[in-house]
């Protein structure tokens, strides 16, 4: 297919598949002429991650461009690569880290056998976590990390269901890409679908009478 066909199929505009192209970040097609592309549907595919991890994940070209080379990463088996993707996709906090917060996160971390976490700022999940318990405790709630033993065994539930999902897919690629799109879309679902539960929660706990 030519590049305006590429366009149409993936509802990118021309200018913007011509910057991906420009910024390697979608490989250059077949030369048919001296002006003229062709492209396939690995093209396809590729451009429809890029555009889920720029409009969805709000990545930065120069983050997008780290996602890529881990999925085409060959010679690393599927877990690794499942835990560098979810590197480069995960932006960690900016704030100041509270060395409380720090020692919440390492000893949250023990007790799941991670006993490697000492520097929570060498991993952007574990720095994101320590940042979310920092800002807990800016404002008083020193007792949130009470929470993460038991969000962690409601999440591994979903986890779970994560993988099963992405494994459907037959190729370690569409895997990975499974990965990375359904990581992005599940966090927004998640938010919106844990407000539906906190509603339902709380009309089983308090009711709907005004409080005293």
């Amino acid at each position: 297919m030519r590049v305006g066909e590429l366009s149409k199929r993936s509802g990118v505009p021309v200018a913007t598949i011509k910057y991906y192209l420009r910024e390697g970040l979608l490989p250059a097609g077949v030369l048919t002429s001296p002006n003229q592309a062709h492209y396939d549907d690995e093209h396809l595919r590729r451009l429809r991650l890029v555009r889920a991890l720029v409009d969805v994940g709000g990545l930065s070209i120069a983050s997008v461009r780290d996602v890529l080379v881990a999925v085409d990463t060959r010679d690393d088996s599927l877990h690794n690569k499942l835990g560098t993707v979810q590197e480069a996709i995960t932006q960690p906090g900016s704030a100041e880290l509270d060395p409380l917060a720090v020692k919440d996160v390492q000893e949250f971390f023990a007790r799941q056998g991670a006993t490697d976490c000492v520097d929570v700022t060498e991993s952007h999940v574990t720095h994101m976590l320590a940042t979310a318990l920092s800002a807990a405790r800016s404002v008083g709630h020193d007792d949130f990390r009470n929470l993460l033993d038991p969000y962690l065994e409601g999440l591994k539930i979903i986890a779970r269901a994560d993988l099963e999902y992405i494994t459907r897919h037959g190729s370690p690629d569409d895997i990975i890409e499974g990965m990375v799109v359904g990581t992005l879309i599940g966090d927004a679902v998640l938010k919106a679908v844990r407000r539906l539960a906190h509603g339902q929660v709380s009309r089983e706990v308090f009711g709907q009478r005004p409080p005293d």
